[in-house]
Order: C-alpha cells, then structure tokens, then sequence
C-alpha cells in the first residue's frame, strides 16, 4: 500500500508540474527501537574537607581565581566519577566557608581567621554542583573550636572569643562544652542561618562530640565540664551519671538538629557519620575505640530513633580486616537499622596508595562498594577523600570512572520525608533542544532526562528551574520530574 500511495503522489505531482521538475520526497528513515532506559539507585557521596587546607582550598591565602577553580574542579570530577553528592565542610572550628554574620571566615581561606577571601565559596559550590546533577550537603562540627595554641588568634567574632565561659582545653585543642545549652543554640542557629540563606540539600555531621583519645592519654579523655556537670545536678532530683550525661547532651543535640532541620526545610535531609564502631564486641569479634563510652556518641541510638535521615558510619578498614572486618561491621549496621533510614558506609579512599604498611590498593574500595551493592533496598557509599581521587591515587578515580561508578545513577528516594511523586512533566522536541513544563504548580528539583540514538541511552540530572535542555540530535528522549525526596514521576516520552 504504501509503494502504491507513493505512486499515485508522483503521478499527481508531474500532472500538476507537467514541465517543472519534481523531487520525489523520500520517506524518513524508521525511528529505531531501543530498551527503555534503566534507572540505578545508588548515594554516592565525596567528602570535601576544608579544615587545615586538607582537600579545598590546597593552600591559604590563594588568589579568589585560583580557590575557585579549585573548587569548580572538585565538582567537575564528582560528576565525571558519576557521584551523586558532594558533602562540603562548612563550619570547622567555630569558623564559616561564606560570609556568616555569627562567625568568622575560616583561615584555611583567608590566611588568618576572620579575612574577607574576596567571594562566598558556599553560594558558587551550591548552584555549581547542582548545574552539574550533583546534591550539596553542608558539613559542620557543631563542638569542635580549635586548637588551643589559636587561642590568641581567635577572631573577636570566635564564640570561643565571646564567650570564652563556654570554651574548654583538652590536650592542646580548643571544645565547646556539649553540656553547655548556649553552645547547642549557638551551633543550631548557625545552621538555622545556612539554610534560610542557601539552598542546601542536606546538614551533615560527623563524629566530633567529645575528644578522641590519642596513644598514651586515659581513656576516656579527660574533659573540664565539672562546673557545667555540677550546675546540671543541682538543678535535678534524679541525675544521670557523668558519663550518661556527656551521652545524653549529644543525643539531646542530634535530636534536635534533625527536629530543628525539618521544622525549617522539611526537604532537607540529616546525615550523621559516626566513628565505624558503636561498641567493641558489636558484632562478636569488632575491637577498637568504644565510641559509646570514649566519645559519648551512641549511634546506635540516633539510628533506631530514626533522628537522622542517612547514616554513614566510617567503615575505614579492610575486607580482610579481623578485628575491624569491614563486611561484619557493614552488616552489623545493616542489621541495627530498625527505623529503617539509609545506611551508607563512608570508605578510605584515602588510605589508597597512602604510602603506609597498611595501604590500600584501588581494588579493596572497589570490592567494597561491591559488597555494599548487595544490600539492594538501598545502595550508597560516601568516599573520604577528595584529595585521593584529584591525585588519581593508585589509579583509584580511573578505576572508579571506568568500571565501579562507570554508569551513572540517582539517589534513593526518603520516603518518610514524601512518600508521593511528582506530576509528570509537560515537553515538546524540535530539531535543537527539549522544552520541559512542570506538571504542577510545585516545581520539581530535578528533570531526569535520557536521550538515545537508538542504540544507547545517556543520563542527565538538570536542575528542575531548568526548561530547555539541549537535544544532542537524539531520535528518543525520556523525561521524568524528581522531587527533593527523589520520588520520580512517569516518564514522558518522545516521540
């Protein structure tokens, strides 16, 4: 039928041209047939530490031009590994990487605490990792202050400078008190500041409550809270031991840090890392630091409260590790994980080709993210650190980029934050780009866009205030809308 329709076009064309000359219009070529596009659900996180210049900015006191293409280029190789996250540190010491009106600038910037570095890194990291599909979580130590040796150079601004009542001295470092109540306002309303001010996509804490002990100090530490202790019993008929209170001052704080988050940004998540071991002997045959009874943080606790929306506890040691076995301790995490919230190991990339006795080689981090993969209910692993993978360390960012992290993915979804997806977008596709329309009035943080020529499909995270996408001469092209929660819409599909 068709070669006969074809004909009588023809003969109709040289009728009406008679002498002209006609082109026979060719019929385009088929549309091709290809699988539909998988989606693979998997947090891959990078920690970015700003603290003593270890991963950004390399050095103190740079030219603004130079700290920022450092940066940019931080976040150009987390989407070149096909990460998912970078978790950036924010607030180190009682300090700010962007313009705080509560403390002051950090010295790994400026040189010196308190100097202006010419630009707000937190504002360009923000709205640069989402260009790129990448979420940013903002890291903060809420109770470390310092060195005590900064104490003179503390900026006036420095609550340790402020309000010195608050500070304490262990072993040539500088705390903020847990046990004190103004020191968790404090901590809470900076972070309160950070998310009215930039669009953050998750506060993130790691393992810094009470000083970790160090080869030849008591265990546990020592710590000058006598006076804050005193002050707690007098006020109460049924005191908690000491050391039940240091715990119950962190868990107090954890709790309300994910309480406080939500009450501000309900989409914005809480992730915890802790030290890898909640207790020696959890699981049978687990030795090392007891992070419960050294450094009051029971973890634990925080998970199965569900006070955190992911934890990713420091699981730094090796598959063949006895007393530190990285496969027993992922499960044993796994195992305690009765809320049900994402658990997310963070891995030492950092100790890849570190030049020790105990270095790693490429592989074990690559074997354990195979092992993590087995826990299909929810895949994710955060990598410490960025320095590691900038250097191409015992080649671990080319293993990563060709093999482990070769496919891209998304995040799981929290569904306890939002259990529903998004609309479906509205697009239309001409020869250049693809037009994108929410759905709804609520405006979608995400456009998961696949394209393919037939054969192969490619990936896209852009930002949902995106509208117009380029085409790359595609012949398919998926679209689904991803809320905050990473709920996807049904895919929209052209042609």
């Amino acid at each position: 039928m068709r070669r006969l329709r074809r004909a009588l076009t023809l003969a109709l064309l040289a009728a009406a041209c008679r002498d002209a000359a006609v082109t026979a219009p060719v019929d385009p070529p088929p549309i091709p047939t290809a699988a539909e596009p998988t989606l693979t659900r998997e947090f891959r996180g990078l920690w970015i530490a700003t603290v003593a210049n270890i991963d950004f900015p390399t050095a103190a006191a740079l030219p603004v031009a130079q700290q920022r293409a450092e940066l940019i280029a931080l976040l150009d190789l987390a989407q070149s590994l096909k990460l998912t996250a970078v978790i950036l540190q924010v607030r180190a010491a009682g300090d700010a990487l962007y313009p705080s009106p509560y403390e002051p600038w950090m010295a790994s910037l400026g040189g010196a605490q308190g100097i202006d570095p010419g630009w707000d890194p937190l504002d360009v990291a923000v709205r640069e990792a989402h260009a790129r599909g990448l979420e940013l979580h903002a890291w903060f130590n809420p109770f470390r202050a310092g060195n005590a040796s900064d104490t003179l150079r503390l900026h006036a601004s420095h609550l340790a400078r402020r309000r010195p009542d608050l500070a304490r001295v262990v072993r040539g470092s500088l705390w903020f008190d847990p046990g004190e109540a103004a020191v968790h306002d404090h901590a809470l309303t900076v972070v309160r500041d950070v998310l009215a001010r930039y669009d953050i996509d998750a506060v993130h804490i790691d393992d810094f409550f009470y000083p970790y002990p160090t080869t030849g100090t008591p265990v546990p530490v020592p710590f000058p809270d006598s006076a804050t202790y005193a002050r707690y019993t007098a006020s109460t008929t049924s005191a908690l031991t000491l050391a039940d209170w240091r715990r119950d001052n962190v868990n107090r704080f954890v709790q309300r840090l994910y309480r406080e988050v939500h009450d501000a940004k309900p989409h914005v998540k809480v992730g915890i890392s802790p030290f890898g071991i909640w207790r020696p002997g959890n699981p049978a045959g687990i030795t090392g630091l007891d992070a419960w009874r050294d450094i009051y943080a029971d973890s634990r606790h925080w998970l199965q409260q569900g006070w955190l929306d992911y934890m990713a506890p420091q699981l730094y040691w090796s598959i063949a590790s006895t007393g530190q076995s990285f496969p027993a301790l992922h499960g044993w995490w796994l195992s305690t994980n009765t809320a049900g919230r994402h658990l997310w190991p963070g891995l030492a990339a950092y100790r890849v080709a570190d030049g020790s006795a105990s270095a790693f080689v490429a592989d074990e981090i690559a074997n354990q993210v195979s092992l993590v993969r087995l826990n299909r209910a929810s895949p994710g692993f955060v990598l410490y650190n960025a320095s590691t993978l900038r250097r191409d360390r015992g080649g671990l960012a080319t293993l990563l980029r060709t093999a482990t992290t070769r496919e891209p993915a998304i995040s799981p979804s929290y569904p306890w934050l939002d259990p529903l997806p998004p609309d479906a977008p509205g697009i239309t596709v001409d020869g250049t780009n693809i037009r994108i329309s929410p759905g709804s009035a609520e405006e979608p943080a995400w456009w998961i866009v696949h394209t393919s020529d037939g054969t192969a499909w490619t990936q896209r995270m852009v930002p949902g205030s995106v509208r117009t996408v380029s085409q790359n001469g595609a012949r398919l092209v998926r679209v689904r809308a991803a809320d905050r929660a990473f709920n996807l819409s049904t895919p929209v599909r052209w042609p």
